[in-house]
């Protein structure tokens, strides 16, 4: 792995590097510049450097690149389910595929895999490489890091993608340790390097005010995680492909037994339908009840922005933005929000916005298909005079 050297001969502790640190990982120890482990080789001390004193010092690069081809989609299911967001991967690895000319895999845990092997083949995949294990049915991140290792080193792919789940976001940095590569977390971009067949992995950076573009030149394979609602699913397709069996993992008797206890899992906000979403504009934290009657009423989950989520008015899971959750509702109903630019990209796939706001100047505004100004709490209690009080089913507005 790379990382930052001081030169001690060229060093004459001017301190310049340890002011420009944004991670206060340079210090000055006898006179002289040194780097703790706290650093993250983002290279502004190099630049701050007047002397040259501070170098990058490359990791070792792996042998037999070349060996690795081909795309593994790590396919996440609960109970028989498929998430979205594998779907959404699949569809992705589709164009990544045409820029590499090579095969696509998937790997699902369960007995439901050879289920959803046609589904997943009908969404891009040429080979389905299933476990059907009952452990395996909600798997924990130990018995999926051990079935995922298992389908990369037989299948040796060039890129793995993840979906940036609860699941994906605890699972795919176990797998890269395993394999000493790197793993670039929550990616909105994902493009092909022809030349050198590296994959350009985006993400938001610096609380997203800097979009990054990583490269992993050195190992394989290169991994990512997806948040759920970037990609467009795609429309499957009459092929065939392959299914192979992959053994079940060893799995430890304590372990298995809280496997086979762990709950269903509830739909998170990046699957609602509808999302009634809140900002500083609601006022007061009281307020948002008025938000969730009406989420309720329609079918869907309430929403947050970063600032109220930030002032423990509501939870991150709520939290809708580069730095929470990316979503595509049928409906997105947003209260109180002015529009940053962070936000707008999170809920950048909702098919219909509503904007309610007292500024009329808003930048929300410019994203929304029918916008409201007024006051927001003021416009929600309006609207739950006029709507019933049961719950629209499967929130079909």
């Amino acid at each position: 792995m790379a990382g930052m050297t001081v030169d001690k001969d060229k060093c004459v502790g001017c301190g310049l590097c340890a002011s420009t640190c944004p991670q206060n990982a340079i210090s000055l120890a006898g006179g002289k510049a040194a780097i703790s482990e706290e650093c993250v080789a983002c290279g502004l001390c190099l630049d701050a450097c007047r002397l040259g004193a501070i170098r990058r010092e490359s990791g070792q690069r792996q042998q037999g690149l070349e060996q690795y081809r081909g795309i593994l989609v790590f396919a996440e299911q609960h109970q028989g389910h498929l998430e979205d967001v594998t779907l959404e991967l699949l569809c992705k690895a589709k164009e990544l595929q045409r820029d590499l000319d090579c095969k696509i895999c998937a790997v699902v845990p369960g007995r439901q895999g050879s289920h959803l092997a046609q589904t997943l083949i009908g969404h891009g995949a040429d080979t389905v490489y299933v476990c059907p294990a009952e452990e395996l049915d909600e798997p924990l991140e130990q018995q999926a890091a051990d079935l995922v290792e298992q389908a990369i080193r037989r299948f040796q792919p060039e890129i793995v993608l993840f979906g940036a789940t609860e699941l994906g976001r605890s699972l795919a940095p176990r797998v890269a340790a395993r394999l000493h590569t790197g793993l670039t977390a929550d990616c909105t971009v994902l493009e092909i390097d022809r030349e050198k067949r590296l994959l350009q992995q985006t993400r938001p950076a610096f609380g997203g005010n800097l979009m990054a573009t990583i490269v992993c030149p050195d190992h394989r394979p290169q991994m990512a995680t997806v948040r759920p609602g970037v990609f467009a699913k795609g429309e499957p397709e009459a092929r065939q492909g392959e299914v192979e069996a992959l053994p079940a993992p060893a799995c430890q008797p304590a372990i298995q037994l809280v496997a086979n206890q762990i709950a269903q899992r509830s739909a998170g906000i990046a699957d609602a339908p509808v999302i009634v979403a809140v900002g500083k504009g609601i006022g007061s934290q009281k307020n948002i009840q008025y938000a969730q009657q009406l989420a309720d009423r329609l079918g869907g989950q309430v929403g947050a922005s970063r600032p109220l989520v930030d002032a423990g008015w509501a939870q991150y899971s709520m939290q809708v933005g580069q730095t929470g959750h990316t979503v595509a509702p049928k409906l997105y109903i947003a209260c109180g929000i002015s529009g940053a630019i962070q936000h707008l990209a999170g809920m950048a796939g909702a098919q219909t916005v509503v904007a309610i706001n007292t500024d009329p100047d808003a930048p929300i505004f410019r994203a929304a298909h029918y916008a409201v100004v007024g006051d927001c709490v003021e416009v929600l209690k309006q609207l739950l005079a006029q709507l019933p009080e049961a719950p629209v089913p499967g929130g079909n507005i």
